[in-house]
This record gives structure tokens, C-alpha cells and sequence, in this order.
């Protein structure tokens, strides 16, 4: 019962948290605290994904995220092939501004998007681990 109300709770955010696109149902933004709990009740049917570059996500990441680069030619493509529909897709980046352009490249593919207000730049400063 404990875990339905919380799932009702971090969708009740996430569906009153804001956008940020021209399209404001295309993707979701929300905030640290909010962000880590939605990805750790739905490990199963989630998938993280940074979309930085490679050095920044050699330099240090989010546990379990999967490399995207949105500044690729290729992004489009690769996230494509790599990432699963049935899934909501979980972005970040530095600050939220790349990811905020690829969660919207996702949403017009039909993916569910939620990404990660202020980046990992935010996911640090709360405190949150990361992996380096």
C-alpha cells in the first residue's frame, strides 16, 4: 500500500511539474529530490540516460546511466535504436539545457520523458552520489 501511494504521489509531480518545451505535454522537468525518487520505484521500467559528452560522463555520472551524446549528429538515430518505447526515458546533462532539447527530440518520437531540472550540476549540490 506504502509503495501505491508513493507512485501516486511521484505521478501526481511529475504530471504538475512544468515543461519545457513549446509543446507543454511533450516531456516533463522536475526537480532533484522528485527525479531520484521516480527513478528508483521504476528501475525496471525506466531508463537513464545522460546525454553529455564523453569526457563529462568519464568525469562523473548518475549510477546505471546510459551515454547519449544529444550533440552528435547522430542522437537521433542512436537513441532510436538503443532506447526501448515502453519505457519512460530519464535525461540529464550539466544544467538541464541539453537535456531539455533531448527530451524534446524523444517526445516528438513518441518516447515518455522526464528530465532532470538544473542537470547533475543540481543532482550534486543536493548531495546525491554519483559515480566517478
Amino acid at each position: 500500500m506504502k509503495k501505491l501511494a508513493l507512485v501516486t504521489i511521484l505521478m501526481t509531480t511529475i504530471t504538475m511539474s512544468c515543461a519545457q518545451s513549446s509543446n507543454n505535454d511533450a516531456f516533463k522537468t522536475i526537480e532533484v529530490d522528485s527525479f531520484q525518487q521516480v527513478l528508483e520505484s521504476c528501475a525496471d521500467s525506466c531508463v537513464l540516460v545522460d546525454v553529455r559528452t564523453l569526457d563529462e560522463y568519464n568525469e562523473a555520472h548518475l549510477k546505471g546511466a546510459v551515454l547519449i551524446d544529444v550533440k552528435e549528429d547522430n542522437f537521433k538515430e542512436k537513441a532510436l535504436k538503443l532506447l526501448p518505447k515502453n519505457k519512460t526515458i530519464m535525461v540529464y546533462c550539466r544544467s538541464g539545457r541539453r537535456s531539455a532539447n533531448a527530451a524534446g527530440i524523444l517526445a516528438t518520437e513518441g518516447y515518455k520523458v522526464i528530465n532532470l531540472e538544473g542537470g547533475i550540476s543540481a543532482w550534486k549540490d543536493a548531495g546525491k552520489k554519483i559515480i566517478k
